[in-house]
Parts: C-alpha cells; structure tokens; sequence
C-alpha cells in the first residue's frame, strides 16, 4: 500500500522546518520509494538536501557539499512553484550553506602546517 503523499510530504516539511533532518528524508524516502513520474527527482533533491543538513547537524561535514551539490541540481528542472512548495528559499540557503560548509571543511588543512621550535639557544 502507498503512503498518502500529501501526509508524508508535510510531514517531511515540518520535520525539515524543525531542523529534524534525518526525520524529514525518512518521511520524503518513503514517498520516493514508490514514486512513479518526475516528482521522483524533486523528492530526491529535497531529500539530499535534508541528508547534507542532518550531516551538517552532526559535525560530518565532509559528504555535505556534495549532498548539497546534488540536491540542487535534482530540483533545478522544477517550477518554482512545486507540489505547492517554494523552493527558492531552501536553494538559496543550500547554496549559501554549501559554501560555509566548503571552507569549515578545508580550514582543517591550514592548521596542519607546522611551526618550527626555537633552536636550544633562544
């Protein structure tokens, strides 16, 4: 039996709106699992968008830009409008958060540069 996309769906947007990330790509991957047109693809941006936030919210950021990446490319095809969703608010935050997350994840490496000690007769 299919789940009721309109439950799972706003389900998944209250889940996301309360930054319950990993609670909002169950909900939506329940309804992508037995998707049968386009809406697929929007259900799989919203919830690779859901999966680089829940990695975000969990301090592993390595896998959130690509995540990010992937979840705006999967809803670039889509109306503004879709599924009664507009979905310009969460591309402008995702774009802005993938590039925060981009330079925490590379600050790393400037921290790996090494001082040298003073010699013995500073």
């Amino acid at each position: 039996m299919k789940p009721d996309f309109v439950t799972h769906f706003r389900e998944g947007l209250a889940h996301f709106n309360n930054a319950e990330f990993w609670e909002a790509h169950e909900s939506w991957e329940a309804l992508w699992l037995v998707a049968e047109s386009d809406v697929e693809q929007f259900l799989q941006g919203l919830i690779q968008i859901a999966a680089a936030y829940h990695h975000v919210k969990r301090g592993t950021l390595r896998g959130a830009p690509r995540l990010f990446e992937a979840g705006l490319r999967r809803l670039e095809p889509f109306p503004p409008n879709f599924c009664g969703v507009d979905r310009s608010e969460v591309e402008a935050a995702a774009r802005r958060d993938r590039e925060r997350v981009e330079l925490v994840v590379d600050f790393p490496r400037l921290i790996e540069i090494e001082i040298a000690p003073p010699s013995d007769d500073w």
